[in-house]
């Protein structure tokens, strides 16, 4: 019996000391925009133009945990749209994204029923809905104020 503990003693021995403690630097390479469609953003009263913008869309599993990750800037006119399938509670966090974001919350009905207003990048707190929504809109943080979206906007969208 002390045989086997003496080798396993001078294996784990052996295996710890030969283990060094390096951070290893991860790089990683910036993703480009993909235009997959079209999103105009409408006034709730009179169905008023605020804005047109070009899309990505998030609809698979890899998309929708990935979003807007490692991405350096994006322009004005673009955002990404996460399409799930059924409408209930999200929740959103800030995880390696590097630039701050707009996040708005839609159902399915197609109209706004909550927002966040830039979103700290690299922010790991969670960025609840408030209410049940089946769509979100990323965008540039600080659009929401300059185009005057407001709850009860709604939004239209075309895929490419």
């Amino acid at each position: 019996m002390k045989k086997y503990i003496l080798v396993f003693l001078v294996v784990l021995g052996t295996y710890s000391c030969n283990t060094e403690n390096k951070k290893k630097s991860i790089k990683t390479q910036e993703v480009s925009f993909k235009k997959e469609g079209s999103l105009k953003l409408l006034k709730k009263k009179d169905s008023a133009l605020i804005k047109e913008i070009e899309i990505e869309i998030a609809d698979n599993d890899y998309e929708i945990q990935t979003g807007l990750m490692y991405r350096k800037s994006m322009k004005e006119n673009r955002g990404m749209l996460f399409v799930f399938p059924k409408e209930e509670p999200r929740f959103f966090y800030m995880k390696n994204t590097e630039i701050p974001l707009d996040i708005i919350y839609i159902n399915n009905a197609l109209e706004i029923v909550s927002f966040v207003e830039n979103a700290a990048p690299l922010d790991e707190a969670t960025l609840p809905s408030n209410v049940p929504a089946q769509y979100v809109l990323e965008i540039n943080g600080g659009l929401i104020a300059g185009w005057n979206i407001e709850v009860g906007d709604r939004i239209e969208y075309v895929k490419d």
